[in-house]
C-alpha cells in the first residue's frame, strides 16, 4: 500500500467543468464535477469522486472519497455521505419534513422559520435512479435502495429496499448483487463472502 507520501506524488488535480458552479466548496484531488453541476458554500466533496452533469450539492454537504453523484440529482443539505456511496440519476434527498411556502400568516418562510434535517449515507451504499430519501433518514452500508423507491424509514446495512414506501425485500453483500441463503447463512454468489441475520439484521460471518 503507498505511503502519504507516494499518494500525494501521484494524485491527480481535481477538474471542474467551465459551466459547473463550484463557490466556496472543498473540491478533493481526483474529482470531476461535470456539466452545469452547483456545489454550494462549504460542502465537501472528497477524493476521486464524479459530480455528475446538472447535480446540486448543498451547503456543507459532505461527500466522502470515491462516491458517485449521477446527473440531476439533488443532495439538499445537511446530508452526509460517506465513502464509496453510489446515487443515482434524479436521486432526491430532501431536508424539509413539513415542507411549505408560507407561513400561516402568508408571510414568505424564511431560514429561520424552520430547521433543516438530513439525509446520511453509509459507506458504499447504493441509490437507485429517481429514488427519493425523506430525511431525516439513514441508509445503512453496502445497503442498495431500487430504483424508484421512496425511503421513509431508516434502512439496515445490506438490506434491499424497494417499493413505495420502500420495504426491504433481501439483502446485498459490498459486490450488489441478492444474497442466496445458505443453511443457516447468507452467502454473495459473487465473492462467497457469508453472512448472518439475526433480530432483522445482517453481518458478516466473521467466523468467531
Amino acid at each position: 500500500m503507498p505511503n502519504d507520501s507516494s499518494r500525494a506524488a501521484t494524485s491527480r488535480p481535481a477538474r471542474i467543468d467551465s459551466s459547473a458552479d463550484v463557490s466556496g466548496a472543498h473540491i478533493g484531488d481526483g474529482s470531476s464535477v461535470w456539466h452545469l453541476a452547483q456545489v454550494r458554500e462549504g460542502a465537501t466533496i472528497g477524493r476521486d469522486c464524479v459530480i455528475g452533469r446538472g447535480v446540486y450539492v448543498g451547503p456543507g454537504v459532505e461527500v466522502g472519497d470515491g462516491s458517485k453523484i449521477q446527473n440531476y440529482a439533488l443532495v439538499y443539505e445537511p446530508a452526509r455521505l460517506e465513502a464509496g456511496v453510489f446515487v443515482g440519476p434524479a436521486v432526491v434527498f430532501t431536508n424539509d419534513t413539513y415542507p411549505r411556502a408560507v407561513n400561516p400568516d402568508g408571510t414568505p418562510k424564511s431560514s429561520s422559520d424552520w430547521t433543516p434535517v438530513g439525509v446520511t449515507v453509509r459507506r458504499g451504499a447504493s441509490i437507485g435512479a429517481r429514488a427519493t430519501c425523506v430525511a431525516p433518514v439513514e441508509i445503512g452500508r453496502w445497503a442498495t435502495v431500487a430504483a424508484g423507491a421512496v425511503v421513509t424509514k431508516d434502512v439496515p446495512d445490506f438490506a434491499l429496499v424497494a417499493g413505495v414506501p420502500a420495504r426491504r425485500i433481501g439483502w446485498v453483500g459490498p459486490a450488489g448483487v441478492p444474497l442466496e441463503r445458505s443453511g443457516d447463512a447468507w452467502v454473495c454468489p459473487r465473492t462467497g463472502d457469508r453472512f448472518i441475520e439475526t433480530d432483522g439484521a445482517l453481518k458478516e460471518d466473521t467466523g468467531a
